[in-house]
């Protein structure tokens, strides 16, 4: 079974700021999440899969990668 994880979530699981997920997102440094409709509000839901990713990018920028060269090898290492 796949968990799903609100971008609160992901935030504080990884250390990774909400705005900086969402830049990451907007930049395509990461994947769009699932985006789930409720009323008039669109709520990101992030995978297992995708939370991988942003903890390995994380890792990778904290041990001085660039933002872009953390996701290249990021991807290629999920």
């Amino acid at each position: 079974m796949k968990n799903d994880y609100g971008i609160g979530e992901i935030s504080h699981i990884t250390g990774v700021t909400i705005k900086q997920l969402r830049y990451w997102e907007e930049k395509n440094f990461i994947p769009k999440p699932t985006r789930i409709i409720c009323g008039e509000r669109a709520y990101r839901r992030y995978d297992d899969e995708l939370l991988k990713l942003i903890i390995t990018m994380k890792q990778l920028i904290d041990e001085g990668m660039t933002v872009s060269g953390a996701s290249k090898k990021a991807m290629e290492l999920i």
